[in-house]
């Protein structure tokens, strides 16, 4: 045990360089952290009436830069470092990198001004470019299984222009159901990724685990997915949509019992991604009394925001960065530390309005404290990590 909570430390090659923009990670990881620690402290601020709404009214700024600029963020450093293990090819670094930081940062500062069209512009315009960086390579590679991330790109773009046009008073398809289309994205691509890496990752790190794979399950979890993402668009509600969601929750149930969480306890970098997974199925439940007006809806979206997504990007943001620095992939006391608070956060955000709803305001506060907390002590300890080589 003493060995699995030892912060992982460079290798010393006596000399280092500046690292930063050679290759999506690590700009990318970066900016995504940083900006998960301060962006939530702005919103439990402004949800306490300290500070003024910006161009997005109230929690549309908060679910927009959650979802379409950490999240986003964290996606695009991800995509383009996996497209290029993937395709064979080089995906964007030096200029081209910057650039797409850049437009990045640019969409984070102009959802901030009164320049709604410029904000939206540069939003869309985000990740168009993100999917041609990564179909050029994919293509390039003739790599068609992840040709999807491409798609999956366009359709957050168009969830994105539903929620600026709607702001700006040019449609009339309401803002959330960018926002709703953006999550539903979301929860693909963890599925997705989750059963990728969540068992290969266990049975290479945790000897005779035998974290297995059933493919009817596998179809059954993705494709009940893709039907609540078809319902969500049809506009479903009620029964039906809570059936949905009640037979979702038992494949992803299923799909988690098959990896074997409780084999993974003493290895953090592992028992994280596990911990995240385990929001999916307790998302999709809670998703389902949503229809059935049994609890607020946000119950179910924190459940997937802060804590399937938000534990499952902590969580990969290490153990990627890590691996692709040719470090040990251990998790040390600082990563640990990150994972408990990330998921303390999710915690307090998900359960306290359920047990009594007078505690939103002081459950917003905490969690953001907790949240912004995890983000900002990555942020310290692998800022040397991701900038310099």
């Amino acid at each position: 045990m003493a060995t699995l909570i030892q912060i992982a430390n460079p290798p010393k090659t006596g000399q280092t360089r500046f690292a930063l923009w050679d290759l999506g990670f690590r700009p990318f990881y970066l900016l995504a952290s940083s900006f998960a620690a301060l962006s939530v402290l702005v919103w439990a601020l402004q949800f306490s009436g300290l500070l003024p709404y910006a161009y997005l009214q109230g929690s549309m700024w908060h679910a927009h830069e959650m979802l379409f600029g950490f999240t986003l963020a964290v996606m695009t450093g991800f995509l383009l470092t996996a497209g290029q293990n993937w395709s064979g090819q080089p995906t964007p670094k030096g200029v081209y990198l910057a650039a797409l930081a850049g437009l990045w940062v640019a969409g984070r500062v102009l959802v901030l001004s009164p320049w709604g069209w410029w904000a939206a512009g540069v939003n869309v315009v985000f990740p168009l470019a993100v999917a041609i960086a990564l179909g050029i390579p994919l293509y390039r590679g003739r790599n068609r299984r992840n040709y999807f991330f491409v798609a999956l790109l366009l359709i957050m773009a168009l969830g994105q222009l539903v929620v600026h046009l709607n702001a700006l008073g040019a449609l009339r398809i309401p803002g959330w159901a960018g926002i709703s289309l953006g999550l539903d994205v979301m929860l693909f691509v963890l599925c997705v990724m989750g059963g990728r890496v969540i068992p290969m990752f266990t049975n290479n790190a945790i000897p005779g685990a035998k974290a297995g794979r059933r493919p009817w399950v596998e179809t059954s979890a993705l494709g009940l997915v893709l039907l609540l993402t078809f319902a969500d668009a049809m506009q479903v509600s009620g029964a039906w949509l809570a059936l949905l969601g009640v037979l979702a929750m038992l494949a992803h149930l299923t799909r988690l019992w098959l990896w074997q969480p409780w084999k993974t306890l003493n290895t953090p970098l592992v028992w994280v991604l596990h911990v995240a997974y385990a929001w999916i199925p307790l998302h999709l439940a809670f998703r389902a009394m949503a229809a059935m007006e049994w609890i607020s809806a946000s119950v179910s979206s924190h459940a997937l925001t802060a804590g399937a997504i938000g534990t499952m990007i902590i969580g990969m943001m290490t153990r990627t960065a890590l691996g692709h620095t040719g470090r040990k992939l251990v998790a040390g006391k600082t990563e640990v530390t990150c994972y408990a608070l990330v998921t303390a956060a999710a915690v307090v955000r998900v359960f306290a309005p359920l047990v009594n709803p007078y505690w939103i305001s002081d459950a917003v506060l905490v969690s953001a404290l907790l949240w912004s907390g995890g983000f900002a002590l990555y942020t310290w300890r692998y800022w040397p990590v991701l900038s310099r080589d």
